[in-house]
């Protein structure tokens, strides 16, 4: 209890101390109070001549409680008296543990866990910038070909093979680079010829390059080059005299212009068309024999003609439906002092998936070529055949 009282009274002090002084709130002064006991243990300490008590720390608490009993007696409101007739406080209620309520609810469902992520493997493929193509077809076919063909030739009954390859370029954002190879090669027998067991009907080798630099949407400025020349001697029947062969003639054709991309129908009709302004035809023709016959004016040591001029050129195919397909070139040059267009235009009849039926129509002119009473510098060539076609 002693214990009790002297820390008690320490508090009590120090209440009364600091109700000495004045704090400021809003420019406005309050006091501190602290009701204070009057222990009558204290006063008899003080008030004796000798103390018994020899704890320093008890008394230095006496003397402090004593000086706020004689300064401030209106803070002491009750006595230790008063106090003791009170009562005591009740040990059973401080004692008595106390004891939480505690409600029972139904267990929550835990948090479902995050599924750990499975490890992902990341395939950095590079751009595929090349697309390659190409379709060939062994055919039998009924052939027409005019008597003044500048190749030679005759009608009859023939077979012909032919092979197409592409490689194309596209960066898909400015420059494109397009090569086509094509080639063709057929060899027919006739009754009427005695001279010839065999002889072509159908000969081409021809390189088409385009690079293409894009100027709008669907036009590219374009450099282009178109090579071609045949494999074999053509012959007439009956007749021992060489009209064409390999490197005679030999056409290298360069055109700078504009090329258009044709997209129409759906994308059923595609193509391009080619519009060179300033273009170089160089012809050779190495059989000096023949080199009247393709426009060449040579000597001994000329076998060469070079043309400056402007041409014109397109390739398109139309997939008129899933069986019918028609594909057109178109070239024409012109120097000014000579022209000559080819047309070719092939109908494909697809029967099946390996089985398809062409008909093929070739008008050709050249004012460089010998004049026929018939048809003039018009040329023409005609087949149709049916065999084996295939894609890839």
């Amino acid at each position: 209890m002693k214990k009790s009282v002297l820390f008690l009274a320490a508090f009590m002090t120090l209440s009364a101390s600091a109700a000495q002084e004045k704090d400021s709130v809003d420019g406005q002064y309050f006091k501190l109070f602290a009701p204070l006991t009057f222990y009558h243990e204290v006063a008899g300490d003080q008030l004796s001549i000798a103390s018994d008590n020899p704890d320093e720390v008890s008394q230095a608490i006496d003397q402090a409680l004593m000086h706020v009993y004689l300064n401030r007696p209106d803070l002491v409101e009750a006595t230790e008296t008063e106090q003791e007739a009170s009562g005591e406080l009740r040990q059973d209620i401080i004692e008595q543990p106390i004891v939480q309520a505690v409600t029972m609810v139904d267990q929550a469902e835990p948090l479902p866990e995050a599924p750990e992520a499975d490890p992902v493997e990341v395939v950095v493929e590079k751009p595929k910038f090349w697309t390659r193509k190409g379709d060939g077809y062994l055919q039998f076919m009924q052939n027409y070909v005019s008597g003044n063909w500048y190749k030679g030739g005759e009608s009859n009954y023939s077979a012909v093979g032919s092979l197409t390859l592409e490689a194309n370029y596209d960066n898909k954002s400015k420059w494109r680079w397009d090569n086509k190879l094509e080639m063709k090669l057929g060899f027919q027998t006739s009754r009427t010829d005695t001279v010839h067991k065999f002889k072509t009907n159908e000969d081409l080798f021809r390189y088409t390059g385009k690079v293409g630099l894009q100027a709008a949407n669907k036009w590219y400025y374009t450099l282009q080059v178109l090579a071609y020349t045949q494999f074999a001697r053509g012959f007439r029947a009956n007749n021992v005299k060489t009209f064409s062969d390999f490197m005679s003639p030999f056409n290298f054709n360069v055109g700078l212009g504009m090329e258009y991309k044709v997209e129409a129908f759906d994308k059923k009709l595609t193509g391009t068309i080619n519009l060179s302004p300033l273009a170089i035809n160089y012809r050779y023709v190495d059989r000096t024999a023949l080199a009247s016959s393709f426009g060449v004016k040579t000597d001994k040591h000329t076998h060469s003609l070079t043309d400056f001029g402007s041409q014109v050129t397109a390739g398109l195919e139309w997939k008129m439906n899933d069986v019918v397909t028609w594909k057109t070139r178109l070239y024409a040059f012109t120097s000014y002092h000579r022209a000559e267009l080819e047309w070719e235009n092939t109908f494909a009849l697809r029967v099946s998936k390996y089985i398809s039926a062409n008909l093929f129509l070739f008008p050709r002119f050249d004012d460089s070529n010998m004049w026929d009473d018939d048809l003039g510098y018009w040329q023409f060539k005609e087949y149709s055949s049916l065999g084996f076609s295939y894609n890839f």
